[in-house]
Protein backbone atom coordinates (compact mmCIF):
# COMPACT_ATOMS: atom_id res chain seq x y z
CA UNK A 1 0.00 0.00 0.00
CA UNK A 2 2.98 2.25 1.01
CA UNK A 3 4.61 1.76 -2.47
CA UNK A 4 2.37 3.89 -4.81
CA UNK A 5 1.76 6.27 -2.28
CA UNK A 6 5.14 7.49 -2.31
CA UNK A 7 5.62 6.69 -6.26
CA UNK A 8 2.89 9.13 -6.77
CA UNK A 9 4.48 11.92 -4.37
CA UNK A 10 7.49 11.47 -6.03
CA UNK A 11 5.73 12.59 -8.84
CA UNK A 12 3.79 15.63 -7.51
CA UNK A 13 5.20 18.90 -9.91
CA UNK A 14 5.10 20.96 -6.54
CA UNK A 15 8.24 19.38 -5.13
CA UNK A 16 10.45 20.67 -8.07
CA UNK A 17 11.41 23.64 -5.84
CA UNK A 18 11.94 21.75 -2.56
CA UNK A 19 14.43 18.90 -4.11
CA UNK A 20 16.19 21.46 -6.56
CA UNK A 21 17.19 23.91 -3.62
CA UNK A 22 19.65 21.04 -2.02
CA UNK A 23 20.51 20.02 -5.32
CA UNK A 24 21.56 23.86 -6.69
CA UNK A 25 22.77 24.21 -3.82
CA UNK A 26 24.90 21.61 -3.23
CA UNK A 27 25.81 22.27 -7.21
CA UNK A 28 27.02 26.12 -6.47
CA UNK A 29 29.23 24.89 -3.59
CA UNK A 30 30.98 22.72 -5.36
CA UNK A 31 31.78 25.09 -8.37
CA UNK A 32 33.04 27.37 -6.34
CA UNK A 33 35.01 25.13 -4.46
CA UNK A 34 36.78 23.00 -7.51
CA UNK A 35 36.54 25.77 -9.96
CA UNK A 36 40.47 27.38 -9.10
CA UNK A 37 39.66 30.74 -10.68
CA UNK A 38 36.54 31.08 -8.14
CA UNK A 39 38.13 29.09 -5.28
CA UNK A 40 39.62 32.48 -3.84
CA UNK A 41 36.11 33.87 -3.27
CA UNK A 42 34.75 31.06 -2.09
CA UNK A 43 33.25 32.61 1.22
CA UNK A 44 31.36 35.34 -0.60
CA UNK A 45 30.05 32.58 -3.42
CA UNK A 46 29.19 30.05 -0.29
CA UNK A 47 26.92 32.37 1.11
CA UNK A 48 25.29 33.08 -2.52
CA UNK A 49 24.90 29.19 -2.64
CA UNK A 50 22.43 29.13 0.36
CA UNK A 51 20.67 31.93 -1.23
CA UNK A 52 19.83 30.06 -4.34
CA UNK A 53 18.38 27.10 -1.87
CA UNK A 54 16.55 29.52 0.48
CA UNK A 55 15.31 31.00 -2.79
CA UNK A 56 13.89 27.60 -4.25
CA UNK A 57 12.15 27.20 -0.73
CA UNK A 58 10.32 30.17 -0.95
CA UNK A 59 9.43 29.36 -4.46
CA UNK A 60 7.63 26.60 -3.45
CA UNK A 61 4.99 28.82 -2.17
CA UNK A 62 5.79 31.73 -3.99
CA UNK A 63 5.75 30.63 -7.51
CA UNK A 64 5.67 33.78 -9.49
CA UNK A 65 8.21 35.42 -7.76
CA UNK A 66 10.67 32.32 -7.58
CA UNK A 67 13.31 33.94 -10.65
CA UNK A 68 13.53 37.46 -8.74
CA UNK A 69 13.91 35.51 -5.43
CA UNK A 70 16.95 33.13 -7.27
CA UNK A 71 18.55 36.11 -9.17
CA UNK A 72 19.17 38.04 -6.32
CA UNK A 73 22.24 36.10 -5.31
CA UNK A 74 24.07 37.85 -8.26
CA UNK A 75 23.92 41.30 -6.55
CA UNK A 76 24.46 39.70 -3.25
CA UNK A 77 27.50 38.10 -4.26
CA UNK A 78 29.14 40.88 -6.03
CA UNK A 79 28.45 43.39 -3.02
CA UNK A 80 30.41 41.03 -0.89
CA UNK A 81 33.25 40.81 -3.20
CA UNK A 82 32.59 37.70 -5.28
CA UNK A 83 32.75 37.66 -9.47
CA UNK A 84 30.17 37.01 -11.67
CA UNK A 85 27.29 34.29 -11.80
CA UNK A 86 28.88 30.84 -12.31
CA UNK A 87 27.06 28.05 -14.84
CA UNK A 88 25.47 26.98 -11.49
CA UNK A 89 24.29 30.58 -10.74
CA UNK A 90 22.81 30.41 -14.52
CA UNK A 91 21.06 26.91 -14.34
CA UNK A 92 19.35 27.74 -11.14
CA UNK A 93 17.92 30.94 -12.44
CA UNK A 94 16.84 29.26 -15.83
CA UNK A 95 15.10 26.27 -13.82
CA UNK A 96 13.57 29.32 -11.48
CA UNK A 97 12.05 31.13 -14.82
CA UNK A 98 10.74 27.34 -16.25
CA UNK A 99 9.30 27.11 -12.75
CA UNK A 100 7.34 30.36 -12.83
CA UNK A 101 6.40 30.07 -16.47
CA UNK A 102 4.83 26.28 -15.50
CA UNK A 103 3.37 27.12 -11.99
CA UNK A 104 1.58 30.34 -12.51
CA UNK A 105 -0.48 32.52 -15.38
CA UNK A 106 2.10 33.23 -18.58
CA UNK A 107 1.64 36.87 -17.34
CA UNK A 108 2.81 36.56 -13.44
CA UNK A 109 5.23 34.59 -15.09
CA UNK A 110 6.55 37.03 -17.66
CA UNK A 111 6.78 39.96 -14.77
CA UNK A 112 8.68 37.32 -13.29
CA UNK A 113 11.14 36.47 -15.69
CA UNK A 114 11.60 40.25 -16.55
CA UNK A 115 12.27 40.86 -13.27
CA UNK A 116 15.16 38.27 -12.68
CA UNK A 117 16.57 39.88 -16.05
CA UNK A 118 16.65 43.56 -15.21
CA UNK A 119 18.12 42.44 -11.55
CA UNK A 120 21.17 40.51 -13.75
CA UNK A 121 21.50 43.38 -16.16
CA UNK A 122 21.58 45.97 -13.17
CA UNK A 123 23.79 44.40 -11.45
CA UNK A 124 26.08 43.63 -14.49
CA UNK A 125 25.91 47.04 -15.58
CA UNK A 126 27.20 47.82 -12.01
CA UNK A 127 30.11 45.24 -11.93
CA UNK A 128 31.59 46.61 -15.60
CA UNK A 129 30.59 49.74 -15.52
CA UNK A 130 28.65 49.87 -18.94
CA UNK A 131 26.94 47.74 -21.06
CA UNK A 132 28.19 44.50 -22.44
CA UNK A 133 27.32 41.15 -24.07
CA UNK A 134 25.43 39.93 -21.29
CA UNK A 135 22.88 42.91 -21.65
CA UNK A 136 21.85 40.04 -24.70
CA UNK A 137 22.97 37.37 -23.18
CA UNK A 138 20.35 36.91 -19.78
CA UNK A 139 17.05 38.00 -22.04
CA UNK A 140 18.38 35.53 -24.59
CA UNK A 141 18.48 32.46 -22.05
CA UNK A 142 15.67 33.42 -19.63
CA UNK A 143 12.98 34.37 -21.75
CA UNK A 144 13.10 31.09 -23.78
CA UNK A 145 13.13 28.95 -20.09
CA UNK A 146 9.92 30.50 -19.32
CA UNK A 147 8.64 29.80 -22.56
CA UNK A 148 9.72 26.40 -21.93
CA UNK A 149 7.76 26.03 -18.54
CA UNK A 150 4.33 27.80 -20.10
CA UNK A 151 4.95 25.00 -22.54
CA UNK A 152 4.69 21.96 -20.20
CA UNK A 153 2.23 23.67 -18.30
CA UNK A 154 -0.03 24.10 -21.63
CA UNK A 155 0.64 20.84 -22.92
CA UNK A 156 -0.65 19.41 -19.54
CA UNK A 157 -3.97 21.28 -19.37
CA UNK A 158 -4.88 19.72 -22.93
CA UNK A 159 -4.18 16.64 -21.56
CA UNK A 160 -6.32 17.32 -19.34
CA UNK A 161 -9.03 18.36 -21.38
CA UNK A 162 -8.63 15.27 -23.14
CA UNK A 163 -9.52 12.92 -20.73
CA UNK A 164 -12.48 14.77 -19.51
CA UNK A 165 -13.47 14.94 -23.29
CA UNK A 166 -13.04 11.09 -23.28
CA UNK A 167 -15.23 10.64 -20.36
CA UNK A 168 -17.77 13.02 -22.41
CA UNK A 169 -17.71 10.86 -24.91
CA UNK A 170 -17.82 7.29 -23.02
CA UNK A 171 -21.07 8.72 -21.35
CA UNK A 172 -22.59 9.91 -24.61
CA UNK A 173 -22.45 6.98 -26.72
CA UNK A 174 -23.36 4.64 -23.07
CA UNK A 175 -26.59 7.24 -23.65
CA UNK A 176 -27.20 6.64 -26.86
CA UNK A 177 -26.78 2.91 -26.01
CA UNK A 178 -29.26 2.79 -23.48
CA UNK A 179 -31.50 5.17 -25.25
CA UNK A 180 -31.22 2.23 -28.40
CA UNK A 181 -32.33 -0.38 -26.29
CA UNK A 182 -34.94 1.20 -24.85
CA UNK A 183 -36.42 2.48 -28.30
CA UNK A 184 -35.87 -1.75 -29.02
CA UNK A 185 -37.71 -2.83 -25.94
CA UNK A 186 -40.57 -0.39 -26.42
CA UNK A 187 -40.76 -1.63 -29.76
CA UNK A 188 -40.77 -5.28 -29.11
CA UNK A 189 -43.47 -4.81 -26.40
CA UNK A 190 -45.81 -3.00 -28.20
CA UNK A 191 -45.72 -5.86 -30.89
CA UNK A 192 -46.05 -8.42 -27.90
CA UNK A 193 -49.31 -6.49 -26.47
CA UNK A 194 -51.02 -5.48 -29.79
CA UNK A 195 -50.15 -9.03 -31.82
CA UNK A 196 -49.31 -11.85 -29.35
CA UNK A 197 -51.38 -10.58 -26.52
CA UNK A 198 -54.28 -9.81 -28.61
CA UNK A 199 -54.32 -13.11 -29.89
CA UNK A 200 -53.89 -15.31 -27.02
CA UNK A 201 -56.70 -13.31 -25.53
CA UNK A 202 -59.40 -13.86 -28.38
CA UNK A 203 -58.14 -17.68 -28.75
CA UNK A 204 -58.63 -17.98 -25.00
CA UNK A 205 -62.46 -15.79 -25.74
CA UNK A 206 -63.25 -18.26 -27.98
CA UNK A 207 -62.55 -21.09 -25.89
CA UNK A 208 -64.47 -20.33 -23.37
CA UNK A 209 -67.78 -19.64 -26.15
CA UNK A 210 -66.85 -22.78 -27.78
CA UNK A 211 -67.42 -24.61 -23.82
CA UNK A 212 -70.38 -22.80 -23.23
CA UNK A 213 -72.41 -23.88 -26.53
CA UNK A 214 -70.75 -27.38 -25.96
CA UNK A 215 -72.16 -27.52 -22.54
CA UNK A 216 -74.69 -30.04 -23.09
CA UNK A 217 -72.56 -32.53 -24.66
CA UNK A 218 -69.75 -32.21 -22.09
CA UNK A 219 -71.88 -33.05 -19.04
CA UNK A 220 -71.89 -36.51 -20.01
CA UNK A 221 -68.03 -36.09 -20.45
CA UNK A 222 -66.27 -34.86 -17.78
CA UNK A 223 -62.77 -35.32 -18.39
CA UNK A 224 -62.88 -33.36 -22.08
CA UNK A 225 -64.81 -30.93 -20.08
CA UNK A 226 -62.17 -30.39 -17.76
CA UNK A 227 -59.41 -30.11 -20.37
CA UNK A 228 -61.64 -27.05 -21.97
CA UNK A 229 -61.59 -25.82 -18.43
CA UNK A 230 -57.65 -26.14 -18.33
CA UNK A 231 -57.56 -24.08 -21.62
CA UNK A 232 -59.49 -21.56 -20.50
CA UNK A 233 -57.32 -21.19 -17.43
CA UNK A 234 -54.07 -21.52 -18.74
CA UNK A 235 -54.93 -18.69 -22.07
CA UNK A 236 -56.16 -16.43 -18.73
CA UNK A 237 -53.01 -17.13 -17.34
CA UNK A 238 -50.66 -16.52 -20.38
CA UNK A 239 -52.46 -13.16 -20.91
CA UNK A 240 -51.75 -12.07 -17.38
CA UNK A 241 -48.19 -13.23 -18.09
CA UNK A 242 -48.15 -11.37 -21.62
CA UNK A 243 -49.30 -8.24 -19.82
CA UNK A 244 -46.72 -8.47 -17.09
CA UNK A 245 -43.66 -8.77 -19.85
CA UNK A 246 -45.07 -5.53 -21.46
CA UNK A 247 -45.21 -3.83 -17.92
CA UNK A 248 -41.55 -4.81 -17.76
CA UNK A 249 -40.23 -4.08 -20.97
CA UNK A 250 -42.13 -0.70 -20.95
CA UNK A 251 -40.45 -0.03 -17.13
CA UNK A 252 -36.79 1.04 -18.20
CA UNK A 253 -38.88 4.06 -20.84
CA UNK A 254 -41.15 5.55 -17.96
CA UNK A 255 -39.06 8.39 -15.97
CA UNK A 256 -35.78 6.89 -15.87
CA UNK A 257 -33.18 8.69 -17.16
CA UNK A 258 -31.24 8.21 -20.79
CA UNK A 259 -28.42 6.15 -19.25
CA UNK A 260 -26.84 5.85 -15.54
CA UNK A 261 -23.85 7.47 -15.87
CA UNK A 262 -20.63 5.43 -14.29
CA UNK A 263 -20.11 6.51 -10.95
CA UNK A 264 -17.86 5.17 -8.15
CA UNK A 265 -20.73 5.72 -6.07
CA UNK A 266 -22.97 3.15 -8.02
CA UNK A 267 -19.97 0.31 -6.47
CA UNK A 268 -22.62 -1.27 -4.72
CA UNK A 269 -24.73 -1.76 -7.22
CA UNK A 270 -21.84 -3.13 -9.73
CA UNK A 271 -20.81 -5.56 -6.96
CA UNK A 272 -24.66 -6.46 -6.34
CA UNK A 273 -24.80 -7.01 -9.94
CA UNK A 274 -21.72 -9.58 -9.71
CA UNK A 275 -22.68 -11.57 -7.22
CA UNK A 276 -26.15 -12.35 -8.67
CA UNK A 277 -23.66 -14.02 -11.74
CA UNK A 278 -22.23 -16.26 -9.39
CA UNK A 279 -19.39 -14.84 -7.94
CA UNK A 280 -18.97 -14.69 -4.10
CA UNK A 281 -18.12 -10.82 -3.64
CA UNK A 282 -18.08 -8.31 -0.54
CA UNK A 283 -17.44 -4.70 -0.71
CA UNK A 284 -15.79 -2.69 2.05
CA UNK A 285 -15.52 1.03 2.08
CA UNK A 286 -13.58 3.04 3.74
CA UNK A 287 -13.94 6.66 4.47
CA UNK A 288 -16.19 9.01 3.35
CA UNK A 289 -17.32 9.09 -0.26
CA UNK A 290 -16.71 12.85 -1.49
CA UNK A 291 -18.19 14.22 -4.96
CA UNK A 292 -14.96 13.39 -7.50
CA UNK A 293 -14.17 15.12 -10.42
CA UNK A 294 -16.55 13.11 -13.36
CA UNK A 295 -13.51 11.83 -15.80
CA UNK A 296 -11.81 10.84 -12.38
CA UNK A 297 -14.64 9.22 -11.31
CA UNK A 298 -15.90 7.25 -14.24
CA UNK A 299 -12.06 5.85 -14.81
CA UNK A 300 -12.36 4.92 -11.15
CA UNK A 301 -15.80 2.98 -12.03
CA UNK A 302 -14.16 1.52 -15.39
CA UNK A 303 -11.18 -0.10 -13.40
CA UNK A 304 -13.50 -1.90 -11.00
CA UNK A 305 -15.79 -3.24 -13.24
CA UNK A 306 -12.60 -4.54 -15.30
CA UNK A 307 -11.21 -6.28 -12.49
CA UNK A 308 -14.25 -8.10 -11.44
CA UNK A 309 -15.12 -9.12 -14.81
CA UNK A 310 -11.61 -10.64 -14.74
CA UNK A 311 -12.17 -12.17 -11.94
CA UNK A 312 -15.74 -13.71 -12.70
CA UNK A 313 -13.76 -14.82 -16.14
CA UNK A 314 -11.01 -16.38 -14.46
CA UNK A 315 -12.20 -17.53 -11.02
CA UNK A 316 -15.73 -17.59 -11.28
CA UNK A 317 -16.05 -19.04 -7.35
CA UNK A 318 -12.83 -17.50 -5.91
CA UNK A 319 -14.13 -15.70 -2.98
CA UNK A 320 -13.37 -12.22 -3.70
CA UNK A 321 -13.11 -8.72 -1.66
CA UNK A 322 -13.67 -5.16 -3.14
CA UNK A 323 -12.02 -2.73 -0.94
CA UNK A 324 -12.93 1.16 -1.53
CA UNK A 325 -10.87 3.43 0.34
CA UNK A 326 -11.71 7.37 0.00
CA UNK A 327 -8.75 9.61 1.69
CA UNK A 328 -8.29 13.14 1.30
CA UNK A 329 -5.60 13.17 -1.40
CA UNK A 330 -6.55 10.01 -3.59
CA UNK A 331 -9.04 7.02 -4.15
CA UNK A 332 -7.63 3.62 -3.64
CA UNK A 333 -9.59 0.48 -5.32
CA UNK A 334 -8.57 -3.09 -3.87
CA UNK A 335 -10.15 -6.18 -5.88
CA UNK A 336 -8.39 -9.41 -4.41
CA UNK A 337 -9.22 -12.84 -4.36
CA UNK A 338 -8.77 -16.38 -3.13
CA UNK A 339 -7.37 -19.21 -4.73
CA UNK A 340 -10.54 -20.62 -6.92
CA UNK A 341 -12.15 -23.97 -5.85
CA UNK A 342 -11.98 -24.88 -9.59
CA UNK A 343 -8.60 -25.04 -10.68
CA UNK A 344 -8.55 -21.96 -13.35
CA UNK A 345 -5.61 -22.26 -16.58
CA UNK A 346 -4.07 -18.64 -16.82
CA UNK A 347 -1.88 -18.16 -19.23
CA UNK A 348 0.02 -15.44 -19.71
CA UNK A 349 -2.47 -13.83 -21.64
CA UNK A 350 -4.12 -13.35 -18.82
CA UNK A 351 -2.02 -11.69 -16.75
CA UNK A 352 -1.06 -9.40 -18.94
CA UNK A 353 -3.86 -9.12 -21.43
CA UNK A 354 -5.37 -5.82 -22.34
CA UNK A 355 -7.99 -5.30 -19.71
CA UNK A 356 -5.17 -5.34 -17.31
CA UNK A 357 -3.26 -2.88 -20.07
CA UNK A 358 -6.17 -0.59 -20.07
CA UNK A 359 -6.44 -0.03 -16.22
CA UNK A 360 -3.15 1.39 -16.01
CA UNK A 361 -3.41 2.93 -18.93
CA UNK A 362 -6.73 4.79 -17.18
CA UNK A 363 -4.94 5.24 -13.58
CA UNK A 364 -2.30 6.95 -15.69
CA UNK A 365 -3.81 9.49 -17.12
CA UNK A 366 -4.73 10.92 -13.69
CA UNK A 367 -0.86 10.09 -11.98
CA UNK A 368 -2.36 7.27 -10.69
CA UNK A 369 -0.96 3.62 -10.19
CA UNK A 370 -2.04 0.16 -11.02
CA UNK A 371 -0.28 -2.73 -9.24
CA UNK A 372 -1.96 -6.53 -10.26
CA UNK A 373 -0.14 -9.78 -9.81
CA UNK A 374 -0.67 -13.24 -7.63
CA UNK A 375 -0.99 -13.49 -4.41
CA UNK A 376 1.10 -15.83 -2.15
CA UNK A 377 -1.85 -17.72 -1.01
CA UNK A 378 -2.33 -18.45 -5.00
CA UNK A 379 -4.96 -15.65 -5.46
CA UNK A 380 -5.03 -12.31 -7.49
CA UNK A 381 -5.01 -8.87 -6.16
CA UNK A 382 -5.64 -5.48 -8.10
CA UNK A 383 -4.66 -2.53 -6.26
CA UNK A 384 -5.09 1.06 -7.88
CA UNK A 385 -4.65 4.76 -6.90
CA UNK A 386 -5.74 7.35 -8.35
CA UNK A 387 -4.73 11.36 -6.43
CA UNK A 388 -7.00 14.05 -6.30
CA UNK A 389 -4.08 16.66 -6.18
CA UNK A 390 -3.26 16.22 -9.85
CA UNK A 391 -2.86 19.23 -11.74
CA UNK A 392 -5.00 18.07 -14.46
CA UNK A 393 -8.24 19.18 -12.46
Amino acid sequence: MSRPDSRTRLRDPRLFPLVAAPILTALALTESWLDTTYRVDFAPLAIGAFWIGAGFLLAARYPAAAPVLVALFYPLTAALGGPGPGGSGLIATLLAVGWAGYAVSARASLVGTLGAVVVFLATDAAVHDGISWDTIFFPAVFLPGRWAGALVRREQQRSAQLVELTAVLDAQREATAHAAVVEERTRIAREVHDAVAHSVSVMTLQVGGLRRQLEDVLADRPTEREVMLGIERLGRQSVEELRSLVGILRESGTGEPAAVVPSLARAEELVTDVRAAGLPVTLVVDGEAAALPRALDVTAYRILQEALTNVLRHSPDAVTTVSVRHAADAVEIAVENERARVPVAVGASDVGGHGLVGMRERAAMFGGTLEAGPRGDGGFRVHARLPLTGRWR
